[in-house]
Parts: C-alpha cells; structure tokens; sequence
C-alpha cells in the first residue's frame, strides 16, 4: 500500500471521506469486503486488488478511501468494535450489564478467530486513534457500570480487568482452534504431546505425572469446555469485585 501523505499522527476517522457528492464506496463496505476476505482465507489474504474484486472497483480507485494498511486495520478492528456492541438496552444491574458486553465482544471475535492474534496488541494500536464504534463500545461500557457503587478510577480498573481477561480468553480459543484445524498444528500438538510424556516419564515431574493419572484433568484441554470456563472466570472477576465493594 502506499505511504500515507499524513503520517501516522493522524487516524483515518480525523481525515474526510472522498470529496466527491456521491462517494461509491463507504469506509464501511471496505471493511466488510476485508473481513470476508480474511475470514475465507485469512488475514494476510487481504489487499486492495481482493477487496476491489469484491466491490467492483478498480484497485486504485481505492486509495482514495484508505491509504495504508495500517488504514485498513483501523476499519476492520472497527467493524469487529460494531459487532460487539449491545443492540438496545443493558440490563439494569451492573453486574448483568458488563457480563452481557463481555459474552458480545467474545462473541464478536470468535466469530473471527483470526482477529485477536492479527489487531490486539499491534504497534499501530497505540497511535491510531479509536473509531467511530469504538467510541461506541466504551461509552456502551461507561454506560454498564453507571450504577455501580465506584468512583471513576475503579470503574475503568475493573473495566481493564474484564477486557484482558476476555482477550486472554479469546488468545486461548484461537490455539485451541489452531491445534485441532489445520494438520500443522495437529503435529505440532503431538509432537509437544510427545515431548511432554518423555518429560513426565523421567521422574523429576511427580506432580505433572499425578495429574497425568487423573482422570478429571482430561476436561481442562476439552474445547468443548471453553464456553463454560469463560462463564466461571467471568462470574467469578464481577462477583468478585462486587463483594469487594460491598
């Protein structure tokens, strides 16, 4: 993609869209067309001459809308920001309101399970300012402990806390996807397995080599166990920190 002519001080969201009255495309549609896109085929899949065969454009066309990737990852982290947000009303009770922004962010990104691993944490994050939905999403969270009997640092601590504590999550779900998915990881799975049994045989790991043994430790590895993990953890973080105040 091409340098941008702004630099990295200022978003796409600050810059206007194209100065023509009837723009072709939105901002929206591009980031549509790349989620697709990385969804079919993954994230490194995606450029401008896919997401243009998709809209019907031409690949230049398109640099009128976005300028660098870094653009590009903007949008699409927006997008996944839109899915996670609450259609309607919270629940009245604080504690249901964040457990519910929780279970849709979660959501929002398992439906993408290439997201998390490409957009968190990426040096750009850090400089390119929140967009339109994400905005939406912290004042959607703002909103969810407006009844909570906390003051503004607490509110955003806790709000921290249940935010690294759903990407962690999210990281956890993406290995397991990626052992159980494609053959390379399957093998790389069984050669850690392998390994791990060779370890456990030499003698210095009596702990390892009891819970080997038991047979309730086969569940901790379950994928299937992963909705139910992530409702304790985050019953157990809310709760927590309710009992707390009280």
């Amino acid at each position: 993609m091409a340098q941008s002519d702004h630099g990295d001080t200022v978003p796409i969201w600050a810059r206007p869209e194209p100065a023509t009255r009837r723009p072709r495309f939105s901002r929206e549609q591009i980031a549509a067309a790349a989620l697709a896109i990385a969804d079919a085929d993954g994230f490194e899949a995606v450029s401008m001459r896919r997401i243009a065969g998709i809209l019907g454009a031409g690949t230049m066309s398109l640099y009128r809308y976005i300028e660098t990737r870094a653009d590009l990852m903007a949008l699409v982290d927006d997008a996944l920001l839109h899915e996670a947000l609450v259609p309607g009303e919270l629940p009245a009770d604080w504690r249901e309101a964040l457990a519910m922004l929780a279970r849709h962010t979660r959501a929002a990104y398992l439906r993408h399970p290439w997201a998390v691993q490409v957009l968190q944490g990426r040096p750009a994050a850090a400089t390119v300012a929140a967009g339109p939905n994400g905005i939406r999403h912290f004042e959607q969270s703002l909103a969810a402990l407006a009844g909570a009997p906390l003051g503004t640092a607490a509110k955003l601590d806790l709000l921290a806390i249940v935010d690294d504590y759903v990407f962690g999550h999210l990281l956890h779900a993406a290995e397991f996807a990626e052992r159980s998915g494609a053959a390379a990881g399957r093998q790389a799975a069984e050669g850690a397995a392998t390994f791990l049994q060779a370890q456990i045989g030499s003698g210095d790991f009596p702990h390892l080599a009891a819970l080997a043994l038991d047979p309730g430790a086969g569940s901790l590895a379950d994928p299937g166990r992963l909705d139910e993990r992530f409702e304790l953890g985050l019953r157990l973080i809310i709760d927590g920190a309710a009992r707390h105040l009280e």
